[in-house]
């Protein structure tokens, strides 16, 4: 049934994802016209958030589905850790691009420059509609995908952007302030930065096979300590192959009376599941007082030492 329910999102996710790129895509060439026809840093600022907004939303297109390839004899856990890849690409991307920005900006502080502000202001006006679209669209994916998340946080950053672009465009129609548009474009990169830096470090802690953020490993230990049979645990590990998909493997020491039948990992699959999000388990079980460290494995085929979530 999990497996199931997975495609599913993929499924929604992928379909999603593909809507909000038509929309971005396409809205990316007349913001990006518009940028250098009303001379606006703000709306480049804005520009380049939309560009980072389709670069993201296609590699996060693409790791979905290089993410459904199967495992294979090379891969066997499959292509899951592509979409950490994009994530983290995403980030990065986002890094440049902020910088980008602040570099502009100093230098529009340095000479100010006429900007376009009614004209800067409806190419606002219709971003801020696309980024809405498009944000409505990945929110429920971005709660359980971090590539999702990546994508979302791009549209989000834009969205606040294209809110900030058409106050700045009133007020500079109003009083003639050009200065207020880079400072809207150091705004837009420095509200950016704290949550790519967040975004980053997600994926890097995957990537390291850190033990997944809202998993206590003390409190795994004790869960498992506490199962009927089970003497002691040692050579634990808990990490996160991709978004939504924890691992488990650890050495657990048991009783010796503990019958063959008692199938004490499947007792731990799906406790392990039901309280911790642990969905792919894998134990070595040893028999309490083995001589010499040597470990007995009771559960037969090595197959047999995984329960699926």
């Amino acid at each position: 049934m999990g497996q199931v329910h997975d495609h599913g999102a993929g499924n929604a996710n992928s379909a999603a994802l593909a809507t909000a790129l038509g929309l971005t895509g396409t809205f990316l060439l007349a913001e990006i016209m518009g940028a250098y026809v009303f001379n606006s840093l703000a709306l480049l600022s804005d520009a380049a958030h939309m560009l980072t907004d389709t670069l993201a939303l296609a590699v996060a297109l693409v790791a979905i589905r290089v993410g459904r390839r199967p495992a294979d004899r090379r891969r066997t856990w499959g292509y899951h850790r592509f979409e950490i890849l994009a994530a983290a690409f995403n980030a990065s991307l986002l890094f440049l691009v902020a910088l980008y920005i602040l570099y502009e900006a100093y230098q529009r502080f340095r000479e100010p420059a006429e900007v376009g502000s009614l004209g800067m202001l409806a190419v606002a006006v219709l971003g801020l509609l696309v980024n809405w679209i498009a944000m409505r669209l990945l929110a429920g994916g971005s709660e359980s995908s971090l590539n999702v998340k990546g994508a979302y946080l791009e549209v989000w950053s834009d969205f606040l952007g294209s809110v900030a672009v058409i106050v700045g465009a009133l007020v500079i129609w109003a009083t003639g302030w050009t200065w207020v548009d880079p400072v809207l474009g150091v705004g837009i990169a420095f509200w950016v930065l704290p949550r790519t830096w967040t975004l980053l470090s997600e994926a890097v802690d995957v990537l390291l096979e850190s033990v997944p953020r809202g998993i206590d490993l003390d409190a795994v230990e004790e869960a498992v300590r506490g199962t009927a049979g089970v003497r002691d645990i040692h050579d634990l590990h808990v990490w996160a192959l991709t978004s939504g998909k924890v691992a488990l493997s650890a050495h657990v020491v048991v009783d010796a009376s503990l019958s063959w039948e008692d199938r004490l990992e499947d007792v731990l699959g799906a406790m392990l599941r039901e309280r911790f999000g642990i969905t792919h388990v894998t134990v070595q079980a040893e028999l309490a007082g083995a001589h010499g460290g040597v470990t007995e494995d009771r559960w037969g085929e090595p197959d047999q030492g995984h329960a699926h979530g």
